[in-house]
């Protein structure tokens, strides 16, 4: 059976393109993708998340230059999408940033999701062997210890989901570093709610973590593998963080960098 590869072009050349995928197809690839829009208000990073979730894609690839994937705007819709495949594919789905230029891409200042990811010069001629390499390890499924999700849909807003993956909280906090929360709603995992009733909810914290300072909301609503705490967040915050609720000092907290 063909592996297959969905390939995101944050440049806009077909040709470019074109020779990257026939390249790909001649290793026993099946390559289908898009051209990225950079349109965080249209929530245009949503489009190619029904293939990524629903298809048995194997890989995604990300064609870009240095310049590209420092771009604000363009490398948070990335890291929403990278949430989102994650959430269902695993932490460690395999995703390949292709390299237009020459010009080291550091790791290390990229989003929480791409800081794993291997980089390959799309001028050199053995990337597709490394690629084809990659698929055939074997590669198993892993899971951090929460949920994490963010759906985005024009007319409703940018909605983020947390809870626990086994076990269960005694509520939540969720808080973002630079941007406002404006809502917040608990119901079953999977999908946004349609009506919730919130336990003693609170607004306006103030978390410190690190050199951070987070803007917070909570609830103490119970939740397990089969419910959520769903928070709609305005704007493109930094990063984020959630953790179960606690009224210690001291707490396990979950931060995620997005852009």
């Amino acid at each position: 059976m063909k592996k297959k590869i969905w390939l995101t072009s944050l440049e806009s050349s077909e040709t470019t393109i074109q020779k990257i995928m026939v390249s790909l197809k001649k290793y026993g690839l099946d390559v289908d993708g898009h051209f990225w829009e950079d349109d965080l208000e249209k929530m245009a990073w949503c489009t190619p998340r029904r293939e990524l979730l629903e298809r048995d894609i194997n890989m995604w690839i990300i064609y870009g230059s240095a310049e590209t994937f420092s771009k604000p705007s363009l490398i948070y819709g990335l890291s929403l999408l990278a949430v989102s495949t994650q959430a269902t594919r695993g932490t460690n789905f395999p995703i390949v940033i292709l390299q237009e230029d020459d010009v080291s891409i550091d790791l290390a200042s990229l989003p929480t999701f791409f800081r794993e990811c291997r980089v390959f010069q799309a001028s050199g001629a053995t990337y597709g062997a490394k690629i084809v390499a990659w698929l055939h390890t074997d590669i198993k499924q892993i899971f951090p210890p929460y949920r994490l999700d963010v759906y985005g849909i024009p007319q409703v807003g940018q909605w983020f989901e947390v809870g626990p993956r086994t076990g269960s909280w005694e509520g939540a906090i969720f808080g973002t570093v630079g941007e406002t929360i404006s809502l917040h709603a608990v119901g079953p995992a999977g999908r946004l709610p349609e009506k919730s009733i919130l336990n003693f909810s609170q607004k306006g914290l103030k978390i410190n973590l690190g050199d951070k300072e987070f803007d917070g909301w909570a609830v103490q609503n119970e939740f397990d593998e089969k419910t959520s705490y769903y928070v709609k967040v305005d704007s493109h915050p930094e990063t984020i963080m959630f953790c179960p609720y606690t009224q210690e000092d001291e707490a396990e907290a979950y931060i995620i960098d997005l852009k």
